[in-house]
């Protein structure tokens, strides 16, 4: 056993390093009881690490913000894989409070707890983590229940853009797994400027976004975006072309607004 210590400790040292530079790296380390093996990251996955890091990289390890949206005040802190999101409004007067983290949904009622139906604590949690989702884009995207892939390189309005598909394993994938994504990454910039989705809840639908009023608050950066209707069952891939000739129905304007960095505070 002390002969191998310092062979494990070398080890160790080797993993640490490779994680500190996950962002850039075009490798991956994978370690055992008795082997370090390299392996080449795929291009999707080189892309959402540069895109990751565009916006805000390590950052978003230990990222606690709040913001607005729609009239309803927003958190996120995270830690790691550990993660608390918390959504504040009133109704009829009364002030709720819905707290997700990555084990728990509870509800507060004018600080006092609620009990509330499967159903309730599903709609609700997919409610809060849709909004903070999209707000802290591109972080998830490197989920373990993501796959990514490559579609094409491609311009739009005369700029170079990077496609990738995302899609969702049923196991982690949340209550919308099915759901499919894509997303059109800046060549130049590396940050996402357009990303489009189809779902099949009521019935179904697809979306396409233009990215706005992007801004670094702190290191990590936040957009706005435009929101796109688009007939159900038209490609994703399509959608640039039908944007660009300017046929995609305009339907809202998704807004993040008054943001603070808690961590300041």
């Amino acid at each position: 056993m002390t002969i191998l210590r310092p062979v494990i400790i070398l080890l160790l040292l080797v993993l640490n390093t490779s994680c500190k530079e996950r962002n850039t790296s075009n490798t991956a380390t994978v370690i055992d009881s008795t082997t370090v093996t390299t392996t080449t990251l795929s291009k999707a996955q080189q892309i959402i690490n540069k895109t990751i890091l565009a916006h805000g990289g390590d950052l978003y390890q230990t990222a606690h913000y709040a913001f607005t949206f729609r009239d309803k005040q927003y958190q996120f802190k995270n830690d790691g894989s550990n993660y608390k999101y918390i959504k504040t409004y009133i109704k009829d007067n009364d002030t709720i409070q819905d707290i997700l983290t990555n084990t728990t949904f509870s509800r507060l009622l004018n600080n006092k707890a609620v009990t509330l139906t499967e159903k309730e604590i599903v709609d609700s949690s997919g409610a809060i983590n849709s909004v903070i989702y999209f707000a802290m884009l591109p972080y998830k995207l490197n989920d373990p229940a993501v796959n990514a892939s490559y579609i094409e390189a491609t311009t739009i309005k005369n700029k170079d853009y990077a496609v990738i598909q995302i899609t969702f394993n049923e196991a982690g994938g949340g209550q919308d797994f099915d759901d499919q994504f894509y997303y059109w990454i800046n060549k130049d910039t590396n940050k996402i400027d357009y990303l489009a989705y189809s779902y099949h809840v009521n019935e179904g639908g697809v979306r396409f976004r233009s990215a706005y009023n992007s801004r670094v608050i702190d290191g990590i950066t936040f957009q706005d975006y435009i929101n796109y209707k688009a007939d159900v069952g038209t490609a994703l891939q399509t959608l640039p072309k039908l944007y660009e000739a300017d046929v995609l129905e305009k339907l809202s304007e998704i807004k993040t607004e008054n943001i603070i960095n808690l961590n300041k505070n």
